[in-house]
């Protein structure tokens, strides 16, 4: 695949069939192969013809690159048609079953799964949409050429991003470095990974990127010299000792990883070793160690700079000696060695490995899949990742960017099967990561034969094993603070939450059990009867209802009126409140939109202990100097106020958009930005926020208290579920004084 080029308006306006089919002849040689692209071909060009990209290029030069590129990495005959039609479905007329049709299901599959991920908007991460990302992952999860036509779909859409305007440049720029460069990565897909990187960069940073660019080039200006010298001496060295049949060349580090290394490790461009490298690919394995032994015995090595890959693989298949040493006149030069085949799969990733091959006769796309999940071990966690966010309706891609894509450490378990984690990992997210029950029973660890405490932060080379006991009933609060990984976390709060849940539900039986004595009432509540009262408040069980009371959402006697049609107004006031009406049909409504049967102007205030708005269950109390006071029919206080009080109010029906006022309580794990996570939710709610002040709890999590404005209760609930996909929320509730 080329590397990056100048975009202007000539580029790649010349790609046709005949080069794509020419590229695929070097290894497709059966006619029908060939004509399932031709007729993937035609059919794309009719349909496309007379579209335009925004360069001005017939619309069919986009396809044509992406059929090339899947060309160039050896695709299938299926996944290269699927390229060429992969936007036709999206753009044109053309059905998924038309599609079927005429190329059979394999074919269609890969277009309608391309066709899927192109329909997503991509929003900044404030707004994301968690069914983006997992449709985007699930596509992935399902067929691996899914993502690969994606892949190099993305690589073309980059090369031609400047003409597009700015906003939806940095827009899918974003996402581009965000998602679709780690994706290429995690794959082994250096060369699509280093490019989609660097115009990222370009488009996100440009004067970074036009900085670290030219330190590039003059860097290796003024070391070309020195290359050319090492080159020579390691031609000689090679030669006299039998080797035959090698190759030397020469790598540098692509732009964003430059930049990025400098920034995470504070480190001056001039501090970056490994900038530039001079790579030897040898025939076999056994030459790789022969070769690097020749290497040290030439060349000083520089302590702890040696990594063996070939022995550990990296999660992504990559394999190859790395050593740094010191070269003539006292520079340093990494070396990397690596066989032919290694080398292929370090540029092109698990698209190497599965080559397509005429002559495969056992080859299906359901065991490609199959093997890929063998062979890449982080690829099952992924699929356990979005499993899980589709079954909560969570957005993976937070827990996916931190626990995947980050992943750099790399231990072993005592089976001696390598796992990754991000930096500052500990045992405990090791324990996680093979079984939740593993890290519920947690009670020790051992890391290279000794024990360590469960804060220990692991390093690459590790062997870590977890000792664990069932009577053993973990995790605590405490073990939030220890785990470094989301996934680790989220399995944490989510038992937590589970035992504080089992209390309240328990606490709230008492409770209602108790109203249900003082008012004589031995009625069996069921289902049925929760869900005609309560499901408007996302009552949905028993449990639910319970739950509610104990947490104190719902009141118990209130809870008890609902169901069993007992009022709090005594029948001396009921006589009160309706006697010499002189209008029962009138119905003046308050400035608050409430409704008191025959009272003109009533005075009217709402409770600030509960904050009623628009659409609660409500009730008046006629307070002594202030009017009436309107509380939530579930307010605590409710049940301390005498009933002789209590007035029939109702919101009015003709409610001209007022604005309600009422607190929200969210509970969350104490992270970085959180707040702002928050605050930038409720704006895209169309809420106004009010008031808010946060605090930490003695477990070390941040309680936060906004008040808000909203319209109705509808308009609330939304509120509050836009609140809970915020990424590390464990609770969001609505709150009295």
């Amino acid at each position: 695949m080329n590397n990056i080029i100048n975009n202007n308006n000539n580029i790649n306006n010349n790609m046709s069939i005949e080069k794509v089919l020419e590229q695929a002849n070097t290894y497709l040689k059966k006619e029908k192969n060939l004509n399932l692209i031709k007729d993937a071909y035609d059919l794309a060009e009719l349909h496309h013809r007379g579209q335009f990209r925004k360069s001005g290029d017939p619309y069919i030069q986009h396809p044509l690159e992406v059929a090339y590129m899947l060309a160039s990495i050896h695709a299938g005959p299926s996944t290269i048609a699927a390229g060429l039609l992969h936007d036709v479905v999206e753009d044109t007329d053309v059905t998924i079953d038309i599609i079927k049709e005429k190329f059979g299901d394999d074919v269609a599959n890969i277009v309608d799964g391309v066709t899927k991920i192109s329909k997503l908007k991509y929003m900044t991460k404030e707004k994301v949409l968690a069914k983006t990302h997992q449709k985007i992952l699930l596509a992935m999860t399902k067929d691996i050429r899914v993502i690969l036509v994606k892949l190099v779909d993305r690589v073309h859409n980059m090369r031609t991003l400047d003409f597009q305007s700015k906003e939806k440049q940095i827009s899918i720029a974003k996402e581009t470095l965000d998602l679709y460069a780690p994706l290429a990565h995690r794959l082994g897909m250096y060369r699509i990974k280093a490019e989609l990187e660097d115009l990222s960069f370009k488009y996100l940073y440009p004067e970074d990127y036009e900085n670290v660019s030219t330190l590039i080039k003059r860097q290796r200006t003024i070391r070309e010299e020195d290359i050319i010298r090492m080159e020579a001496r390691l031609n000689e060295i090679l030669k006299e000792n039998g080797f035959e049949k090698y190759e030397i060349k020469g790598r540098v580090k692509n732009i964003y990883s430059v930049y990025k290394k400098m920034k995470t490790k504070n480190k001056d461009f001039d501090q970056i070793y490994d900038l530039l490298a001079l790579r030897i690919l040898v025939p076999t394995i056994e030459n790789c160690y022969q070769a690097l032994g020749l290497v040290h015995g030439e060349w000083t090595p520089i302590p702890l700079r040696f990594k063996d890959y070939i022995a550990t693989p990296k999660p992504n298949m990559y394999q190859s000696l790395h050593t740094t040493i010191v070269g003539f006149g006292g520079k340093i030069f990494e070396i990397q060695i690596r066989t032919y085949d290694m080398d292929n799969v370090a540029e092109i990733g698990i698209a190497a490995h599965w080559a397509y091959k005429e002559d495969n006769k056992s080859y299906t796309p359901q065991k490609e899949q199959e093997e890929l999940v063998e062979k890449l071990k982080w690829y099952k966690q992924l699929t356990t990742y979005v499993e899980t966010a589709e079954a909560e309706d969570k957005d993976p891609l937070e827990n996916i960017k931190e626990d995947i894509f980050s992943a750099n450490v790399y231990i072993f378990t005592p089976n001696g099967d390598v796992m990754d984690f991000p930096n500052g990992a500990t045992p405990l997210d090791f324990a996680y990561r093979i079984h939740t029950e593993v890290g519920n029973h947690t009670v020790g660890v051992i890391v290279n034969g000794r024990i360590v405490p469960l804060t220990y932060k692991i390093k690459t080379g590790d062997v870590v094993e977890i000792k664990t006991s069932k009577s053993f009933n973990g995790p605590t609060e405490a073990w939030l603070k220890i785990v470094k990984t989301s996934h680790a976390k989220h399995k944490i709060i989510s038992i937590l939450n589970k035992r504080k849940r089992d209390s309240l539900i328990e606490k709230g039986q008492n409770e209602f059990e108790e109203a249900m004595k003082s008012e004589n009432i031995n009625e069996k509540i069921n289902e049925k009867m929760i869900l005609e009262n309560f499901s408007k408040y996302s009552v949905n069980n028993i449990d639910d209802f319970y739950y509610e009371i104990g947490k104190g959402s719902l009141s118990p006697k209130g809870a008890v009126n609902k169901l069993f049609g007992t009022n709090p107004l005594g029948e001396d006031a009921l006589i009160k409140q309706y006697n010499e009406k002189d209008n029962k049909n009138n119905h003046p409504v308050s400035s608050h939109g409430i409704v008191v049967d025959g009272l003109d102007k009533p005075q009217i205030k709402l409770a600030s202990c509960c904050h009623p708005v628009y659409g609660d269950d409500i009730i008046g109390y006629v307070s002594k100097g202030s009017g009436i006071i309107v509380h939530r029919m579930d307010c605590r206080n409710v049940n301390q106020i005498e009933e002789e009080r209590f007035i029939n109010v109702f919101w009015d029906t003709q409610n001209d958009n007022k604005s309600y006022e009422t607190i929200l309580q969210i509970v969350s794990y104490s992270r970085k930005n959180i707040v702002a996570d928050v605050i930038n939710s409720l704006n895209s709610s169309n809420v106004s926020i009010s008031t808010i002040s946060s605090s930490n709890n003695k477990n070390g999590e941040i309680i936060t208290k906004i008040k808000i404005l909203v319209k109705n209760l509808e308009e609330l609930d939304k509120a509050i579920a836009n609140v809970e996909k915020v990424p590390d929320i464990y609770s969001v509730e609505r709150v009295m004084r």
